[in-house]
């Protein structure tokens, strides 16, 4: 019986994997049966499948056959690029979740299987997990496809193009991508906008008609993705910025605040600092209030005064009332 040409075999072998994935164990006639082929055909199979690195035991006796073995190695995947982009971006929500530790190893997963995947499919990857940081959670959903023609720009540095709304308006922008950044709600592209010659930060679930150009750049000297895009969606966005320093640690505060609002950067002993924005800077002064820490005031000075006229206020407040006596209290 003739195994057929090249393509052939390959897409029998494939087969065969798919088979021993199935059951626990095939009798190597059973095999032979499924596939139309002989069982001598069967075995060199089999022995392809080990050369890949699949761990194909055979046993004999009542009950033995061919059985897929659990390996040391992940051996080299075999997926279409759909497979191969699905994969990667739901590695990157991961990535990008709320649990560190599952984030952690997401960014692993990700490295192994860019290590792993055929070379025709690795750049796909690469492009996604070299292209993507993060500094919180990362789940809101957005077409893959931007995610990738804007990952590949990073990667290939070059420049994309896409139309964004400003104000009332949606005008093109023309940037130099450099990394792609996930917030615990949305996705964003930290880039160097070309019109404004100023590094800028786009919510890229507000991009509309997303496409890569051929021009090549050379990177510049960048900010720290993370840091500057969240430091962005917790405070330049908005029109006051405040900063204090709060007795306690980054860790303590950190699970107080969400990254989103608050950038909280460590600061020696048992200190740190906050950095917020608001449109109100009482709505600040408040919320670090609530904290339950001490804290000081380090910019704006102005902010600083109006914590003397808020004091005022409360201890008026509370002297409204008479203090109960102590024989009342008994």
């Amino acid at each position: 019986m003739a195994d057929g040409d090249e393509r052939g075999t390959t897409e029998r072998v494939l087969t065969l994997l798919g088979l021993l994935q199935q059951r626990q164990v095939w009798t190597g006639p059973e095999l032979a049966e499924r596939l139309g082929v002989t069982p001598r055909t069967v075995r060199r199979d089999v022995e392809r499948l080990r050369t890949l690195g699949y761990p194909v035991h055979a046993s004999q006796g009542v009950g033995g056959g061919y059985q897929l073995g659990a390996g040391q190695d992940l051996p080299p995947l075999l997926l279409d690029d759909e497979e191969a982009i699905v994969t990667a971006v739901s590695l990157l929500v991961g990535a990008g979740g709320a649990v560190a530790s599952a984030g952690d190893a997401a960014l692993r997963a990700l490295t192994k299987l860019d290590r792993v995947l055929p070379t025709r499919l690795r750049h796909e990857v690469r492009a996604l997990s070299g292209a993507v940081e993060s500094f919180d959670g990362g789940r809101a959903p957005v077409d893959p496809g931007v995610l990738m023609t804007l990952a590949r720009a990073c990667r290939d540095e070059v420049e994309a193009e896409f139309d964004y709304p400003s104000g009332s308006e949606v005008r093109r922008r023309r940037v130099e991508p450099y990394r792609l950044v996930a917030s615990d709600r949305r996705w964003y592209l930290l880039a160097y906008d070309l019109d404004r010659d100023d590094w800028r930060s786009f919510r890229v679930d507000k991009m509309t008609q997303v496409s890569a150009r051929t021009w090549r750049f050379r990177p510049r000297a960048a900010p720290d993705a993370a840091t500057y895009v969240q430091e962005g969606v917790a405070s330049r966005v908005y029109p006051h910025q405040a900063r204090f320093l709060v007795h306690a640690s980054a860790d303590t505060v950190r699970a107080q605040i969400p990254a989103a609002a608050a950038v909280v950067r460590r600061r020696e002993g048992e200190l740190c600092e906050v950095l917020s924005g608001a449109s109100n800077l009482d709505a600040v002064l408040m919320h670090v209030l609530l904290l339950g820490h001490d804290f000081e005031v380090l910019d704006p000075p102005e902010l600083a005064k109006r914590c003397h006229t808020l004091a005022q206020k409360l201890l008026a407040a509370g002297a409204a009332i008479s203090p109960v006596p102590d024989t009342e209290k008994s």
